[in-house]
């Protein structure tokens, strides 16, 4: 009688003793692996997928109608801006004033989701200047890219120096234009990249 109640209590020991283990388990993984509304999730990747197919849609818009164009050639080449007056350097509170910079706005800003717009060139985009620059981009951000080429036949569209070819610019040496002057063609090719990620 003694044998049965002493395998019953062994029993009834390895049985606590397993359900300390697993609930130690779980504590454990449950902190280890905390949960914060940053944190990867289907439903946040299907968020950052949308926002990259809406700024790749936007490029082609924007590249199809010319704003994108018009935008790249915003240049003021004695400031070297592409601001028209005020603080040289880029814009920090929204799109450009072009059609370009609107589109950015109503698509991205009015929702309350930040842009940066870089205008990558050089030697196959090793450099880069900024035309929009709203902050550092979280870990959750998404880019998208389109290539735009300019010929330098092509006018700025900076008020005031729509006279202005990139060849005119480039050949007057108070002058500059952001990509180099290729020596061997006359063909800038920028690439735009957006940035956006949520406020």
């Amino acid at each position: 009688m003694s044998r049965i109640d002493d395998r019953g209590q062994a029993h009834t020991l390895e049985a606590f003793a397993a359900a300390i283990l697993i609930v130690a388990g779980l504590t454990f993984a449950l902190q280890a692996t905390a949960v914060t509304p940053l944190s990867a999730s289907t439903s946040n990747q299907h968020l950052e997928n949308q926002q990259r197919a809406v700024a790749t849609d936007l490029l082609e818009t924007s590249a199809a109608n010319g704003d994108l164009r018009e935008a790249a050639l915003r240049w003021d080449p004695n400031r070297s801006s592409f601001r028209a007056s005020g603080t040289p350097g880029p814009f920090t509170a929204g799109g450009p004033p072009n059609g370009f910079g609107e589109a950015l706005n109503r698509t991205f800003r009015d929702a309350r989701i930040a842009f940066n717009v870089e205008l990558r060139h050089g030697p196959r985009y090793g450099e880069s200047t900024p035309l929009v620059d709203m902050g550092s981009p979280s870990d959750n951000a998404v880019t998208a890219t389109r290539t735009v080429v300019l010929t330098d036949d092509a006018n700025l569209t900076m008020p005031g120096y729509e006279d202005r070819t990139l060849a005119q610019v480039a050949a007057d040496d108070d002058q500059s234009f952001y990509a180099e002057d290729p020596d061997t063609r006359p063909i800038y090719r920028v690439e735009v990249r957006i940035t956006v990620w949520q406020l």
